[in-house]
């Protein structure tokens, strides 16, 4: 379409008679002719369409330092060094890019010690110095359980990649009579229905509904454990040299649900001890044993003057899917101030 709503011939053409027409100069400009058709004026050209200046080049980011960490398996390997991961999903993958073995195999993590020792999982923080123990899978075991009791007396976590399993066993309950579940068992499946990819709190939540003098079905993967009974991280590598201080930094890399990985701080001790009580609470409250969301909790409650604060920030952040009733939020807040004063805090 012509851009001024009539065509307009291109230098070169021809015109009527097949003579170019010759443009006019400035200073000699033909006359009108008395009987030449009155002259049609050109509308005016509109002006051309500004635009807003575009915004200035953002800074470029530093580069974030390259992290890199000394990990083996927990049952017995060569010592690896893993780097480049944001979250646990990924650092899982690098373990496994590390020693050539499928990501499913590995039930979870500990630190700094080889054992199954479920106050040292790896969870939402990693010092920078600490050393990984991967654990794989290892026997596979179904176990017939009668529920007797309401409840079945475990307390459930997870490695954050899609595998639940048992953290505790409270003593002489139904579990512990049993005598063949043990702590570190990967919940794998109830019945007919696998439990991989479930979340700790969708596992518990299964267990608990399962009604009174119902007969299950349990099957559980344990970790492997045969190996070297005395592994441990490497030391230095001569005689005589200091042997590296793995676990004793004070800076952690934190994995967050909805975000990559940051250094920060390590907790402090006020923190800490918070951190604790409220996942007590969660494991008499959910059957639940999980850090991350425990700290969450705690750095929505430790500012906060008020329980209806309190309340009101759960009620505004992502743990209101939990649905935690009135009667515990009034007891995590209870931990929270309780811990506080403790610590000559508000």
């Amino acid at each position: 379409m012509p851009l001024f709503g009539k065509s307009r011939r291109r230098d070169g053409e021809s015109g009527a008679n097949g003579v170019a027409p010759t443009a006019p100069s400035l200073d000699d400009s033909p006359s009108p002719s008395p009987h030449a058709a009155p002259r049609r004026e050109r509308p005016p050209q509109s002006a051309p369409p500004s635009y807003p200046a575009p915004p200035p080049p953002r800074p470029a980011t530093p580069p974030q330092p390259k992290l890199q960490f000394h990990c083996q398996l927990a049952h017995g390997s060569p010592t690896g060094i893993i780097s480049g991961f944001g979250n646990v999903k990924e650092l899982y993958q690098r373990i496994a890019e590390c020693y050539k073995l499928p990501v499913s195999e590995i039930l979870f993590c500990t630190l700094n010690t080889h054992k199954v020792d479920m106050n040292k999982l790896l969870g939402a923080q990693i010092g920078l110095d600490d050393f990984i123990f991967a654990h794989k899978k290892g026997q596979a075991k179904e176990v017939e359980i009668t529920k007797t009791e309401d409840a079945l007396g475990l307390t459930i976590t997870d490695n954050g990649a899609g595998y639940a399993f048992i953290k505790r066993i409270k003593e002489d309950s139904v579990i512990d009579r049993i005598g063949h579940i043990k702590v570190g068992d990967h919940v794998e499946r109830i019945d007919d229905v696998s439990l991989v990819g479930c979340r700790h709190f969708d596992v518990a939540r299964m267990l608990k509904e399962i009604p009174v003098g119902t007969t299950f079905t349990l099957r559980a993967v344990e970790p492997l454990t045969a190996g070297f009974a005395n592994i441990g991280p490497r030391s230095g590598p001569k005689s005589g040299s200091k042997a590296p201080q793995y676990g004793s930094g004070k800076a952690t890399l934190r994995f967050r649900a909805n975000g990559p990985a940051v250094v920060e701080q390590a907790p402090t001790d006020l923190t800490e001890a918070g951190t604790d009580k409220i996942n007590e609470l969660l494991d008499g409250f959910l059957g639940i044993s999980d850090g991350e969301l425990a700290a969450q909790i705690w750095e929505l409650g430790e500012n906060k003057r008020s329980p209806e604060q309190f309340a009101e920030a759960l009620d505004n952040s992502e743990l209101e899917a939990f649905g935690f009733t009135d009667e515990f939020v009034i007891e995590l807040w209870s931990a929270i101030t309780g811990v506080r004063a403790l610590n000559g805090s508000f």
